[in-house]
């Protein structure tokens, strides 16, 4: 009798131990491209300008429990740079030549290391971390906070950063023979849905 109790006891103890491991092993989240969307924003010597990504892939593996961010194991993402479009031909035409698209097809982000969660919910996290940004071949680590939010099989990134074309090697586009210069300092915006 006392065999079979401390059987049970064993056979309990295993199967919390294994259900606890499972609930935060990492799990795999793809970008839900209808539901995201990134923004360029910049200025000029006219007006202010805007140019929105159609085109952007994405992974993500995070570990949760009990429906709380925890740990962020992977970060990819990575936008066609002739889906950038403003709605404008000749500044998208411009565009591409500054970030030579010919060469250089991709802008990529890759995350090296996640510094901090902290979390004010247990659906809602600011989370700190740093990575390898990728633009027109110039290869940089970068600074990036964003907000993520988990809503059932769902987490959403949110937030923005500011960087300045010159520090990629990428000379600020000009129009109209130079009369039309922007800004060098963009600040890209971005909100990103990850699925499983």
């Amino acid at each position: 009798m006392k065999t079979t109790k401390k059987f049970s006891l064993g056979l309990v103890s295993f199967l919390l131990m294994v259900f606890s491991v499972q609930t935060s092993i990492g799990q795999n989240f793809n970008i839900n491209k209808g539901a995201s969307n990134l923004k360029v924003l910049g200025t000029s010597n006219i007006h202010d300008w805007e140019i929105d990504a159609k085109d952007f892939q994405g992974n993500l593996k995070a570990q949760l429990e009990d429906g709380q961010l925890v740990k962020i194991d992977e970060l990819n993402f990575a936008v066609v740079a002739e889906s950038l479009k403003s709605g404008k031909g000749g500044m998208d035409k411009n565009t591409y030549k500054a970030l030579d698209t010919d060469k250089h097809q991709r802008i990529t982000f890759q995350l090296q290391n996640v510094k901090n969660i902290d979390c004010t919910s247990k659906t809602n996290c600011k989370v700190t971390t740093s990575g390898y940004l990728t633009i027109a071949g110039t290869k940089k680590s970068v600074d990036l906070t964003f907000d993520a939010k988990v809503t059932g099989d769902k987490i959403t990134l949110s937030g923005n950063h500011k960087l300045k074309m010159t520090d990629f090697k990428v000379d600020p586009p000009t129009a109209m023979f130079g009369t039309i210069t922007t800004g060098d300092e963009v600040n890209i915006k971005f909100q990103t849905v990850f699925t499983k």
